[in-house]
């Protein structure tokens, strides 16, 4: 893609507006917790320091807005916290250049460096660097500093204490995300009626996952609704594809492929009566038409084999989900026993020790956390200076804007630059000409700040442009308040607000971390995932004693890592301005739908495993090593821009036809064989790649 046409696309990115549904009451909480702050803080103070503490309030309240299963009151507490201690330490630094210099680039570098924790560290890490900008301008002495630290820090804890107090849909993020686990699982059941090959995309499941971690204090009080729905789920999904599936399940035509349709619709019905039930909290409504069709005897009749398994074991399942959407059937303990396991999250304190080893494996060479840590730093450093240098006054719009808009990513860093350049624009705009209409005093200054921020935490889910513009007025009048000349900020702000972004533009450009380059390495993970995952599901057929099926669990969930980590790339490479590198746009798409299909019979023979006392299948240890050594080989072709050979798999399966000994077994030969067609699609696609097609 050309730089004009990445150019073009980021900033149509960066102004879209979405619709998105809207959350009035948690924006009214954060408003009324801000509000409670800047009474005070004024009525104690006066305005310069609630200047301030309206600025803890804010991130506080803005934290608690980010995507994180940890329990929001944590989330504010940690961002008030940190503020407090950077604003304080700063303005005691910030008289002697160098040393505020030297410290803004160590508290820059570590905010980046926080995206190895996760976009939710990153996003507060790095907002608390550029809020800090601004609040060490504001004390006038190191008592005055003192105060304002420690209302930031009451600005954390009241807006902490209000979502303790005043709940919004308790468990809703993780209430949200097992719903949609369910709803993607009743899709994909309606869609395999239709397409027996139907893709699913394991993100929802996925996402769930992450959400059912907890820490002990949570599992104590979390719902029963949401203990154990999101296991079964993931059990319904080689099931439903199994029972679909024309190869290795039901016929493509006939009375058998007709039943199975039925049972895959009345699945769907009943999986989205669970996904309702499980978002808002309420009773599960059956669908009785759907629970007639799985309680028909005529299953019995007309599906013989694998198909009736599947059938059998879906209806299990299904009545599991059910009752767990209801609220029972989760908990059997007697007294005394132990609560259920359940998927442990660390405490915060825990969680530090995690956090370093992070940080600390992305200190590499080529690691895309690590580039952005240097770049960001750098960037933040030269704003800093140049905001200095320019005879505007207010410099730190400059380093603060570069802070607020580089991610890791090409595009979010290019489309958040022209997002806040524009809002800014806007919103400082708009908050000019009330100012020039009102001329308020610091009691409507502060009103109209509020109004700002009540508007931004309603709306900043819609577009990043939108929330610029209501944080834009929000600054204007909160420096108003404070005793800020509002007529010198317009022109500077907008200027230096340009710079910010156009040095975190140019710094990407100079000092990338494309993913383009990346893409055979992602493949070539993927490749030997999907590999390990087949040869273990191989390994329990060959002997289901000794293989658990925690062992497959396993490596399935790192297939799927691997799958989500391919698509993204995938998905940022397309906007980069960078040259093809290794494979083309066709051949990525045609390499990712045969591992996909690679990875689906391999689930497929994993809905049929056999029972810990099933007869063992000798042919399918042989076909098992035989996966992983061509895979590992394969993935190595990839990342030298090779195309793989399967001959090792070949051979395993023309063995067995020589050998003597009982035929063998045909559920585990059909599968083996559809795996060995998927390889052979994969090289196919990289043949096109590499010129020899």
């Amino acid at each position: 893609m050309s730089w004009l046409r990445a150019l073009k696309e980021t900033a149509r990115s960066g102004l879209t507006i979405e619709r998105r549904r809207l959350e009035p009451l948690i924006a009214l909480r954060g408003a009324a917790g801000l509000a409670l702050v800047v009474g005070v803080s004024l009525a104690l103070f006066g305005p310069v320091i609630a200047a301030g503490s309206a600025f803890g309030a804010h991130q506080a309240a803005i934290a608690s807005f980010q995507r994180s299963w940890r329990p929001r009151p944590v989330l504010a507490l940690v961002s008030g916290a940190s503020l407090a201690v950077s604003t304080f330490v700063g303005y005691l630094s910030v008289s002697h250049t160098l040393l505020f210099l030297a410290l803004l680039i160590l508290w820059t570098f570590t905010a980046g460096m926080a995206w190895a924790a996760g976009s939710t560290a990153g996003i507060i890490a790095g907002s608390n660097v550029a809020i800090m900008l601004v609040t060490v301008t504001l004390p006038t002495s190191a008592a005055d500093a003192a105060a304002h630290a420690a209302m930031m820090a009451f600005g954390g804890l009241v807006q902490a204490a209000l979502i303790v107090l005043f709940p919004v849909r308790r468990w809703g993020a993780q209430r949200d995300a097992l719903a949609d686990a369910l709803a993607a699982e009743a899709d994909y059941a309606r869609r395999l009626r239709n397409d027996p090959v139907a893709p699913f995309d394991p993100v929802p499941l996925m996402t769930a996952r992450n959400a059912a971690a907890v820490t002990p204090r949570q599992a104590r009080r979390r719902p029963a609704d949401l203990h154990g729905a999101r296991g079964v789920a993931e059990r319904l999904r080689p099931v439903l594809a199994s029972l679909a599936d024309p190869a290795l399940g039901v016929p493509a035509e006939g009375p058998e492929r007709y039943w199975a349709q039925e049972i895959l619709g009345a699945a769907g019905s009943l999986l989205d009566s669970a996904a309702r039930a499980v978002r808002q909290g309420d009773p599960v409504r059956l669908d009785e038409t759907a629970l007639s069709v799985l309680k028909s005897p005529d299953t019995e009749v007309i599906l013989t084999g694998p198909p009736r398994r599947a059938a059998d074991r879906l209806t299990s399942l299904l009545a599991d989900v059910i009752e767990i959407a209801e609220g029972t059937g989760t908990d059997d303990r007697t007294p005394g026993e132990p609560l259920v396991p359940h998927r442990r999250r660390p405490t915060l304190l825990k969680l530090v020790p995690v956090v370093h080893r992070s940080m600390r494996r992305e200190l590499r060479r080529g690691s895309t956390v690590l580039r952005h840590a240097v770049r960001v730093s750098a960037v933040t450093a030269v704003g800093y200076l140049m905001g200095l240098a320019l005879p505007f006054g207010h410099g730190y719009w400059a380093p603060m804007t570069a802070v607020m808009v580089m991610r890791p990513e090409f595009t979010h860093t290019y489309s958040r630059s022209v997002g806040r350049f524009m809002g800014t624009v806007i919103g400082v705009a708009l908050a000019t000409g009330i100012v020039q209409a009102s001329h308020p005093n610091a009691q409507l200054s502060a009103a109209l700040a509020l109004v700002s921020a009540a508007l931004m935490y309603l709306l900043m889910r819609t577009g990043y442009a939108v929330g610029q513009v209501c944080v834009s007025a929000y600054v204007v009048f909160l420096l108003g308040m404070a005793g800020d000349d509002w007529s010198q900020t317009v022109p500077e702000r907008v200027v230096l607000t340009l710079l910010g972004g156009l040095l975190a533009m140019v710094a990407y450009a100079l000092y990338p971390a494309w993913e383009t380059p990346r893409l055979r390495d992602r493949l070539a993970t993927w490749l030997i995932t999907d590999g390990r995952y087949a040869a273990t599901v191989l390994d329990r057929y060959a002997d289901p004693a000794s293989r658990t099926l925690e062992e497959v669990r396993a490596t399935l969930l790192t297939t799927r890592e691997a799958r989500v980590a391919w698509q993204e790339a995938l998905e940022t490479a397309q906007h980069e301005p960078v040259r093809h590198r290794g494979i083309s746009r066709t051949s990525a798409a045609d390499a990712q739908d045969a591992l996909a299909q690679f990875g689906r019979v391999a689930m497929l023979m994993e809905a049929h495993l056999p029972a810990a006392s099933a007869t063992p299948v000798p042919e399918a240890a042989g076909l098992a090593d035989a996966l992983r050594r061509a895979t590992e080989e394969g993935a190595k072709a990839v990342r030298e821009r090779r195309v793989p050979d399967w001959a090792p798999v070949r051979e395993a399966l023309a063995h067995r036809d020589t050998a003597e000994g009982p035929p063998p077994d045909s559920f585990v030969r059909n599968g083996a064989t559809l795996l060995l067609r998927a390889l052979e699609d994969f090289s196919r696609a990289l043949e096109i790649s590499s010129g020899r097609a």
